[in-house]
């Protein structure tokens, strides 16, 4: 793929999760996906996602930063929502909360094979 491809396949899993269109995440994702080092796989990864709408019901993922050079992507996206309870072990409680996850990522097949995730979870406590 061409970093051009590249990035329109990432907006197309973003538009995905954003539509919680779970029966396609399978076409974005590898089936043996590594989320921060631990391999989860496909069905571990879509649960994961399941557990983040439940806790933050108006959860929609807002690219502000995307570059690409196969098989690599590099993202940041911005979130500003109102998670139920304790999230990242803060009390959060439904406030509104504005924060980024700076995400990398690599491909095989045409799929996420590998994911890097760090939420900017500073800007929450500062907030709350």
């Amino acid at each position: 793929m061409t970093a051009t491809e590249l990035g329109a396949r990432y907006r197309a899993y973003i538009a995905c999760l954003n539509a919680q269109d779970w029966p396609q995440l399978g076409n974005f994702v590898h089936e043996h996906v590594v989320h921060n080092g631990r391999q989860i796989g496909l069905a571990g990864y879509h649960d994961m996602l399941m557990g983040n709408f439940a806790e933050i019901p108006d959860l929609r993922f807002d690219i502000r930063l995307l570059l690409s050079d196969p098989p690599h992507v590099a993202s940041i996206l911005s979130f500003d929502c109102r998670p139920r309870g304790t999230f990242l072990g803060l009390p959060v409680n439904g406030r509104r909360v504005v924060f980024a996850e700076h995400v990398f990522y690599a491909f095989r097949e045409g799929r996420i094979a590998e994911v890097w995730s760090v939420i900017d979870k500073a800007a929450i406590e500062l907030q709350l």
